[in-house]
């Protein structure tokens, strides 16, 4: 070999080895070289992600001609693909010198090349993931028969899953990379630079005609503060699932004041999916992936819980029926003590109640405490009042009991 052939052949060795080390952080790039998963368990990943991921492995297995095959093919319809164009500028500089990282190619700002490097290693990692199959989140216990989608963000994988309602059950359909809050999780206040965890619904549709360029093509505020944030004190505002500017494919996973952010064609495509005021949004750190048998166990669970306060709500023996509220109970401004006077004058000037729910969902919050959100349609009839309305409940274990730790007005 020419002592020109051995620089270049060193040289993207050296690149290759660096892409290794990306490729390794949090998954075994021995698998990784695999490709993709069995056919069984093999999820469909959108195009340009998959041509980067692509061209990244065959670099790892010293094939540059391929890689830059890839990444020129992908560059043709995504110009915009930033992490794209720094892999093509390595390729190109090994020609000639000796690469020891990603990003050697570029003279752009460190943090900007460094957001990039942290891309590239997330985008491989998302690529390992294998189709949950049967399994789903256990946080996602029951959809009512009317909510189509149920959208559940793992921030350590930058990927946010989208599961079909199937007779209540959850189903897994697709998945997207996306870009979180710059300093993490559990955003506790404003301009904390943090996505917020917990269950929260998409309350609205921002047009792309209304936003500047920055929020891409559309934005989809969620409801945070929630009630329970606001129960802990939590403040702050403007958590969205939102688009990147005409000039940016995607943004690294680190990279937001809080938003969730995806690439354009990913959120129109996600857009369908979406009912404004119905859709959950479950944003965790980590997924905790739970069999159906696992999930039938907790939504019976809480299902009891429900019915009994249902029950003693119907039954008006008022005693019995508040002790399904938590000692830290608060609604409105109310304290468990004054909530409970009022029942009891309520419910004593009633001959009889009847109460029907219907449309029940059922959403695990992530995290260590045990805490769930139900939403309803209540239907209630007495002998002096009726009125239907629906309702949303937080509901916390105490021991081995459910009880409500906040109701009110969905």
């Amino acid at each position: 070999m020419s002592p020109t052939r051995r620089h270049q052949a060193g040289s993207r060795q050296t690149l290759a080895q660096a892409l290794v080390v990306i490729a390794t952080a949090g998954a075994s790039y021995a698998w990784a070289m695999g490709l993709a998963p069995p056919p069984s368990v093999a999820r469909q990943v959108a195009a340009p992600e998959a041509m980067l991921v692509r061209a990244m492995l065959d670099i790892g297995e010293r094939r540059f001609s391929s890689a830059l095959e890839q990444i020129d093919n992908l560059l043709a319809s995504n110009p915009n693909f930033r992490l794209a164009q720094l892999v093509r500028g390595d390729l190109l500089l090994a020609r000639s010198r000796p690469i020891n990282s990603i990003g050697n190619a570029s003279g752009g700002p460190a943090e900007q090349v460094n957001g990039l490097r942290e891309e590239a290693r997330a985008r491989l990692v998302r690529y390992q993931i294998e189709n949950p199959g049967e399994l789903a989140p256990r946080y996602l216990l029951q959809l009512p028969q009317d909510q189509k989608y149920a959208l559940v963000l793992d921030s350590a994988k930058s990927t946010l899953f989208v599961f079909e309602n199937a007779g209540g059950a959850a189903r897994y359909v697709a998945d997207y990379y996306v870009t979180s809050g710059k300093n993490g999780l559990e955003k506790l206040r404003e301009g904390d630079k943090r996505t917020p965890i917990g269950v929260y619904h998409v309350v609205s549709q921002l047009p792309r005609e209304k936003l500047t360029d920055f929020y891409g093509s559309g934005a989809f505020p969620i409801n945070y503060p929630n009630e329970w944030d606001r129960l802990r004190g939590r403040d702050g505002y403007g958590i969205w699932l939102h688009g990147t500017p005409r000039d940016t494919y995607s943004r690294p996973p680190r990279a937001s004041d809080g938003c969730i952010v995806l690439a354009n064609a990913d959120l129109e495509a996600l857009a369908r999916k979406l009912q404004i005021g119905s859709t959950p949004v479950v944003i965790a750190d980590t997924l905790d992936w739970a069999k159906p048998a696992e999930v039938e166990a907790l939504r019976t669970d809480l299902l009891t819980a429900i019915e009994r306060w249902r029950h003693d709500w119907e039954s008006r023996d008022t005693e019995t029926y508040l002790r399904h509220y938590a000692r830290t109970f608060s609604s409105n401004g109310m304290t468990l003590a004054q909530w409970s006077a009022q029942k009891r004058q309520v419910n004593a000037s009633k001959t009889w109640i009847k109460v029907q729910l219907s449309d029940v969902s059922l959403l695990l919050y992530p995290g260590k405490e045990q805490i769930a959100v139900t939403t309803f349609e209540q239907d209630y009839g007495s002998s002096n009042l009726s009125n239907r309305i629906k309702k949303r409940q937080y509901w916390i274990k105490e021991g081995d009991k459910w009880r409500i730790v906040y109701e009110g007005a969905a």
